[in-house]
């Protein structure tokens, strides 16, 4: 079972366009594509396309149509009720691959609110192998929200609690490597060189691990970097790979990080080495990126292209 919590939801329109963006211009669009979004719901989308046992928990107001959008995922839900509703988020799309996003804020939750999250997540996570707290902080939410409810789920099982996995970014990602020791984080490169205060970049991969090993000591279980079309590598205590990305022609990069780690969390619970793991996430995110919108990869649209993947010594 992986469960997954998203914050702050929103709802993802994607509008294709037959030719370039024109900054202040009027454009037709080719068509559009309408998905329930947020990180920790596209993660649990990919892993119910997989067949494997989610559950995605989500502060969700009773009459907020984001509601008829979720139910048609088909992915079990735990909405948390709540006042507000949730976000909407715009992606264009050019042709040629290049996405421009505006992302809404999405609505406050109160103390009353966000304490009912902690406490329905902490009952989730009863029995679960992975726990994803995954996206962005609700306005107005103090950044260590998630470690608050890092902490709770740790304190309430004790050594049966799910492994942890974190994606997000800012404020919160910092809070969470400081704080609550998670068995693996996600950052992509302009993350992880906002996380270490360092230049991250994908041409210099024993740079990267460097950067990834100094969390890895004592912050965090593991490292996911995400690198795009320049493949990715994981960091673990006992070493580090490096995948090279397979081609593909992409269409939107919104969500793919989201399908790698749901990919390497596919391919962990499946009990596969690091190697595999690695392969496992970079396959599903570049599925995703060959899809249009945040579509969520099946297993059929899985390349089949061998990835390689090499152990990184220095």
């Amino acid at each position: 079972m992986i469960v997954t919590v998203t914050a702050n939801p929103s709802l993802d329109r994607a509008v294709t366009l037959t030719e370039p963006l024109r900054v202040g211009e009027v454009q037709v669009a080719a068509g559009v594509r309408e998905d329930a979004g947020g990180k920790g719901i596209n993660v649990a989308r990919v892993v119910a396309a997989a067949n494997v046992a989610t559950l995605a928990v989500l502060p969700l107001a009773d009459t907020d149509p984001f509601a008829t959008a979720l139910a048609a995922t088909g992915v079990a839900v735990h909405a948390v009720p709540i006042s507000g509703h949730a976000r909407s988020n715009l992606t264009v799309l050019d042709p040629d691959g290049t996405t421009t996003k505006i992302n809404l804020p999405g609505p406050h939750l109160g103390g009353a609110e966000e304490a009912a999250l902690l406490e329905n997540v902490i009952a989730a996570a009863a029995g679960a192998d992975w726990l994803v707290l995954a996206g962005s902080l609700p306005p107005g939410a103090e950044p260590d929200l998630y470690v608050r409810i890092i902490a709770a789920v740790r304190g309430a099982h004790g050594d049966a609690a799910p492994r942890i996995a974190v994606d997000t970014s800012g404020p919160a990602l910092h809070a969470v490597v400081a704080d609550a020791s998670p068995d693996l984080i996600k950052p992509n490169e302009h993350e992880l060189a906002e996380l270490t205060g360092a230049e991250a970049d994908p041409d210099d991969i024993p740079g990267i691990i460097e950067l990834a090993e100094g969390l890895v000591r004592g912050r965090v279980g593991a490292a996911l970097v995400t690198l795009g079309a320049a493949g990715a590598l994981l960091v673990t205590a006992d070493g580090a790979w490096v995948g090279t990305a397979p081609r593909i022609t992409a269409v939107s990069t919104v969500g793919a990080g989201d399908s790698s780690l749901a990919g390497y969390l596919l391919a962990d619970v499946a009990g596969l080495s690091p190697e595999d793991r690695l392969r496992g996430g970079m396959r599903y995110g570049a599925a995703a990126a060959s899809l249009p919108g945040t579509q969520p990869p099946t297993p059929a649209d899985l390349p089949t292209a061998d990835i390689p993947v090499r152990r990184f010594s220095r």
